[in-house]
């Protein structure tokens, strides 16, 4: 059986992640996931809250329509550099150094990878920025069998909030044996009209 190609820029972030001692990177099984989400967008705008060493950026890059933009955001100034050195050659990509709050002026996403600022200091936010059949990936769950779902013995809020979301269709994917992502799509609605759209969308 052949293997699975990884990107040329996914290797590069990983090889950035060891370089820096970056630990938090996505595994491949969500990395895969993201550019599914990606490329079902291919004319979208992209944003990634957390950047890191930048895996789960290239991850969304390797599925980039050629009519689509990514905008991924970093608070540590050095690891923002560096990944945006990944993305050089690329003026389909932008990397923001600062709070997640930054990605706001891009709004509305039509895919948006919350793995930093946002999706727990302020998940309402994190909805309101999806544009309507816009696409929300949050990994890094502990799988439960129970309803509503549980961690460490107590009812998990966070995840009950998402998947629960009167906007939102939601579920749990499991992406390996002890981690699960909450995959949702924003519902059509008043919010993002076509009249109050950017330009160009």
């Amino acid at each position: 059986m052949s293997e699975r190609v990884v990107p040329a820029r996914v290797l590069a972030a990983e090889r950035l992640a060891v370089e820096t001692g970056f630990e938090k990177s996505c595994i491949a099984e969500v990395g895969r996931l993201l550019r599914t989400a990606a490329a079902a967008k291919p004319g979208g705008v992209v944003a990634e809250s957390g950047t890191g060493s930048g895996v789960g950026t290239a991850w969304l890059h390797s599925g980039l329509g050629d009519g689509a933009r990514l905008i991924t955001v970093e608070r540590d100034e050095e690891l923002a550099r560096r990944v945006a050195g990944i993305f050089a050659d690329d003026g389909r990509v932008s990397v923001l150094t600062g709070d997640w709050r930054l990605l706001e002026r891009h709004a509305p996403f039509d895919v948006f990878f919350c793995d930093g600022g946002g999706k727990r200091d302020d998940p309402r936010r994190v909805v309101e920025l999806l544009a309507p059949g816009g696409i929300l990936v949050l990994d890094d769950f502990t799988p439960s069998a129970e309803w509503p779902p549980r961690f460490e013995g107590e009812v998990d809020e966070l995840r009950l909030f998402y998947l629960t979301h009167p906007d939102l269709d939601a579920s749990e994917v499991l992406t390996a044996p002890t981690s699960s992502a909450v995959v949702a799509a924003r519902r059509q609605g008043p919010r993002w009209t076509k009249e109050r759209q950017p330009a160009g969308r």
